[in-house]
């Protein structure tokens, strides 16, 4: 089949595209955004622009498969109606690649991708030999977020963002919490739980759904749905090789999974206790020339804000920790703002580039960032700046800020991780070094 996949280098559609790929399949697409991952796919022979105006699609395409975030009067989906072209979104496409396999489906507010992370390890590790398709690039897949297997299983991390994961049949359900969030989509936290109740709802009665009896709200939709329920809480703790309670948190899930899959608990234990992050969770990028250790992570909600904080505290209790935090969307910062505001207790100094507009035709408002900064250094009593832009953050921390033993932690799931990136590297395109003609004193 000619598949052709519009919006193809973001994390989810990536994966579909890879495995299609993998699959046999003639698979192009079109995205704006390069990076490693449009690279990876480059590298498997799929072709891949930048031309987003539709006359990128063969005409000959038999599929064509959208991004969520492509809206529907784009240019390309235009183009694939006007050639009668079959369209599919990425959650409808993926649950097509599904059919056959048993699913095990991670989801939840926060820490989707480092449970499924754990999960995928803990059957690769047991011989079960999964696909995979996780929202991160794992340390275990060679950098890749997408792994084809042979088994039975097939583990994904399900997004409920416009109530995606509604498309998948899972057999067993991992629920790491439901706090709210999206609120570009979902009008409350009541329908944003809602939601994750219907995705329960739909397993089927053989199912099994996994989550904490510790976390009230989510334990209460466990038990509202009268599905077959597993308690994480009642497993013990893993010492793993990335720090943080919410890290513990989310492998105690994984060894209640293991008792599902038969895997001896020793050996879930061990397989968990070699697990050590993965690509924008609490990812450890280096540690500069004047000893600046670099940290780039993922958290753009309250709640991970603190959890990766208390994380980063947890591995360096002594050194100064320098935080830049850019906010994914209007919409959310503006519903979480009491939150966000005294979010940062724990830090030193905090700065607030700019914020991401990943969905910039559903934005109802907008953030006064002066105000947002205040707010901040108010509500979680730490100096905070206004950088302007990533450009003018990263002048900034190279100029004025970081000192030398400083931690910086880089936190926002937009293109804040470019400037972790940039930190990280020379100048001059070498390796970890601290920016080559930055002083950083």
């Amino acid at each position: 089949m000619k598949i052709f996949c519009s919006g193809i280098g973001g994390i989810g559609l990536s994966a579909y595209a890879a495995l299609q790929k993998a699959n046999g399949h003639d698979v192009s697409g079109s995205d704006r955004a390069g990076g490693g991952i449009v690279d990876d796919l480059h590298a498997m022979g799929i072709r891949v622009t930048d031309d987003q105006s539709g006359n990128a699609i063969p005409p000959d395409t038999e599929l064509f498969v959208y991004s969520e975030a492509i809206p529907d009067n784009a240019p390309e989906r235009k183009r694939a109606s006007n050639l009668h072209i079959p369209q599919k979104s990425y959650p409808e496409a993926l649950s097509a690649l599904m059919q056959g396999k048993r699913v095990i489906a991670v989801c939840g507010t926060h820490g989707k991708s480092s449970t499924t992370a754990m999960a995928a390890r803990l059957l690769m590790e047991s011989g079960l030999d999964p696909t995979v398709v996780v929202g991160t690039r794992m340390k275990e897949l060679q950098g890749r977020n997408w792994r084809k297997g042979e088994g039975e299983w097939f583990v994904v991390e399900a997004c409920e963002y416009r109530r995606s994961f509604l498309h998948y049949a899972p057999r067993i359900i991992l629920l790491t919490n439901c706090d709210g969030d999206h609120f570009d989509y979902y009008a409350s936290v009541g329908e944003y739980r809602k939601a994750f109740a219907e995705f329960i709802g739909s397993l089927s009665e053989d199912g099994t759904v996994i989550a904490h009896a510790n976390d009230e709200d989510s334990w209460k939709l466990v038990k509202d749905s009268g599905k077959r329920s597993i308690d994480a809480d009642a497993f013990p703790s893993v010492r793993l090789h990335t720090p943080g309670e919410h890290q513990r948190s989310n492998a105690r899930l994984v060894l209640a999974l293991a008792t599902i899959l038969e895997v001896p608990q020793a050996d879930a234990k061990k397989s968990l206790s070699g697990y050590a992050g993965s690509w924008r969770r609490m990812d450890i990028l280096g540690t500069t020339e004047f000893g600046v250790t670099i940290i780039n992570d993922y958290a753009h909600h309250p709640v991970e804000i603190r959890a990766t904080i208390a994380a980063v505290r947890e591995a360096y209790p002594q050194r100064r920790l320098v935080c830049v935090f850019q906010p994914h969307t209007h919409d959310r910062t503006i519903k979480l703002y009491k939150d966000f505001i005294s979010s940062f207790r724990g830090t030193d100094v905090v700065i607030i580039p700019d914020i991401y507009e990943a969905r910039n035709d559903r934005e109802s408002g907008r953030v006064d960032i002066q105000a947002f900064v205040a707010d901040i250094e108010k509500g979680s009593d730490v100096e905070t700046y206004d950088g302007s832009s990533l450009e003018g953050t990263e002048a900034l921390l190279r100029t004025t800020i970081l000192k030398n033993g400083d931690v910086l932690l880089v936190m926002g799931a937009g293109s804040v991780t470019n400037l972790a990136t940039a930190m990280a590297v020379e100048s001059s395109g070498g390796s970890i070094a601290g920016g080559g003609s930055s002083s950083l004193a």
